[in-house]
């Protein structure tokens, strides 16, 4: 379980690699460490990708629906916030770079990020969730 946990949390924070999920593993042992056994630490991205190809991936995406399902339903149905702010003062006049302009992605009752993604100028938050939620879903699919 541990390591399913650990992978669901790499690939939330953008992972797509066994060995990127390792690596975000190892980067965060403590934190882990905090609400995981961890008795060898954190795997090599070799059990990762073992571990995974045993598991049948039409099962492990009930079970994380479900898993999901009753997070929503703990958190009253409110469980993703999505916003845009344009960061002021982060801009180069004389070089005619604009403000830094992000939409984040976020579960309030929880104080986590999800993610954040850099959007055009003239962009915003309806036209810049579509590609991330199509990008988080594709890099869950590839387990």
């Amino acid at each position: 379980m541990d390591i399913i946990i650990i992978a669901v949390c790499a690939v939330i924070c953008d992972c797509n690699t066994w060995v990127n999920i390792a690596e975000f593993g190892r980067s965060r042992l403590e934190w882990f460490k905090s609400f995981l056994a961890l008795p060898h630490g954190i795997p090599s991205h070799d059990i990762f990708g073992v571990v995974f190809a045993l598991l049948n991936p039409e099962e492990f995406v009930r079970c994380f629906r479900l898993w999901a399902e009753g997070l929503r339903e703990a958190l009253g149905g409110q469980v993703v916030n999505i916003d845009g702010k344009t960061l002021r003062g982060a801009h180069d006049i004389a070089s005619g770079k604009t403000p830094l302009n992000l939409v984040s992605a976020w579960v309030g009752a929880n104080r986590l990020v999800l993610g954040q993604i850099r959007v055009k100028d003239d962009s915003n938050e309806i036209t810049a969730i579509p590609p991330r939620i199509i990008n988080l879903l594709l890099q869950q699919l590839h387990f």
